[in-house]
């Protein structure tokens, strides 16, 4: 099996006007906060929210009469899914999807919407891609592959040549790896055109599938990642050979990291990412010394992120950035003195949100009492201020929560008088 760009080309024109051609723009105040000069191309934007409609269309127009008429069926844990179920819905083909018992609901609700059956088996990428393949023989479908298949590579390469067009000068594209399908593509598509440009790959640190598989290291991946859509133990053995000879560097990023992505391009881009959309963003996070003054090209490769999730990401990311922390003061029990509190808080500018009073379950005298309070801030240092006033007006104070990674010391408690 191979892949060559002219097989890239003819994909393009077979998916022309029926998938999104999805804008390069520049991400300026990232891009200078990182030390580049950085374009982000927004396959979130695509149809079904993922790059995953290109590949799956290519491949659903290969298929013969007859194999349309019998159907296809696939496995994925959301993006590949609604792929496959939109165009075949499109196509008049029958689609079965097979999904890990984790997949994301809104992935499995979008996939139903399209028409799709849908079966839900496996904790596993891996063991529902077997209840799949056994599906398909005995049903007699064709198993669309979500990565180690020449046609989807083509069909994920096309966003290699738009990102070319659209800025030519780029000399560096970052691309999340999952089983590594979109990487490969782009991989062809763009160093036929320039081949010192570099390439360079994302992936979770839990599920570093491809990074150990070029290296020739034991496999090990598992456990609970932001990052599900390239939650992959087993990448593509087409996707690899391509990966070790095109693409430069792998780059593993933590949680917290993809955490940060994702929150980042929600405020400073305005761009709603799902976890592995924003590993790419994350990867110049984690190393932005090796992109000093490059010209960089991230995909955000996907959009899908559960609207409950993403609300617990951007307030988590208030908390990291000390701009939502919550605070415990001592008081003693009588009247006035909540109102005290906040007065204090409001003179310093500080918001809120939340108050717990706090008798019966700590271990303070009676007539004492702690109050907590959940308070928007403008930063680490208003917080700092914040809690200065309350000391200096004779309420002990610490902090519960703040920055993750430069928490302000807890103030000493003073004694109660």
């Amino acid at each position: 099996m191979t892949v060559t760009p002219d097989d890239i080309r003819r994909a393009a024109a077979q998916i022309a006007g029926e998938v999104v051609r999805t804008p390069l723009i520049p991400a300026r105040r990232l891009g200078e906060a990182l030390g580049c000069e950085l374009y982000l191309k927004l396959e979130n934007l695509q149809y079904t929210g993922s790059f995953k409609d290109r590949g799956a269309l290519v491949k659903l127009k290969s298929l013969t009469a007859a194999q349309a008429k019998r159907g296809v069926i696939a496995m994925s844990a959301g993006n590949h899914a609604q792929g496959v179920a939109y165009h075949a819905q499109r196509l008049g083909i029958p689609a079965t999807i097979v999904m890990p018992e984790f997949a994301p609901a809104t992935k499995v609700e979008r996939t139903k919407s399209f028409g799709a059956r849908v079966v839900l088996t496996g904790d596993t990428l891996d063991t529902s891609a077997v209840a799949a393949r056994e599906i398909a023989e005995k049903e007699n479908l064709t198993f669309v592959h979500p990565y180690d298949d020449p046609l989807i590579v083509a069909g994920q390469g096309t966003v290699g040549f738009e990102m070319l067009e659209d800025v030519p000068d780029l000399d560096t594209i970052v691309v999340p790896i999952g089983g590594g399908g979109i990487i490969s593509g782009i991989a062809i598509a763009a160093k036929s055109i320039k081949p010192d440009l570099r390439m360079i790959g994302v992936e979770a640190e839990l599920f570093p599938s491809m990074y150990q598989a070029v290296r020739g290291l034991p496999p090990a991946s598992g456990g609970q990642t932001l990052a599900d859509g390239i939650a992959v133990k087993n990448p593509g053995k087409l996707t690899r050979e391509i990966i070790e000879r095109l693409v430069e560097d792998i780059i593993l990023v933590d949680e917290p990291l993809i955490e940060s992505a994702v929150h980042t391009l929600a405020e400073q881009q305005k761009i709603v990412a799902e976890g592995a959309g924003a590993a790419g963003v994350a990867g110049l996070m984690k190393a932005p010394e090796g992109f000093a003054g490059r010209k960089v090209g991230i995909v955000i490769c996907g959009g899908n992120i559960d609207v409950r999730l993403l609300s617990w990401v951007l307030t988590r990311g208030l908390v990291r950035d000390g701009r939502m922390v919550r605070l415990r003061i001592g008081i003693v029990d009588r009247p006035g003195v909540l109102a005290l509190i906040t007065q204090l808080i409001g003179k310093t500018g500080g918001n809120i949100i939340e108050v717990y009073h706090q008798r019966l379950f700590h271990d303070v005298p009676a007539k004492h009492a702690d109050v907590d309070a959940v308070i928007e801030t403008r930063d680490a240092a208003h917080v700092a201020e914040i809690v200065e006033s309350l000391k200096a007006n004779g309420f002990p104070t610490r902090v519960l929560s703040s920055r993750s990674d430069e928490r302000l010391a807890p103030c000493a408690a003073a004694p109660l008088g």
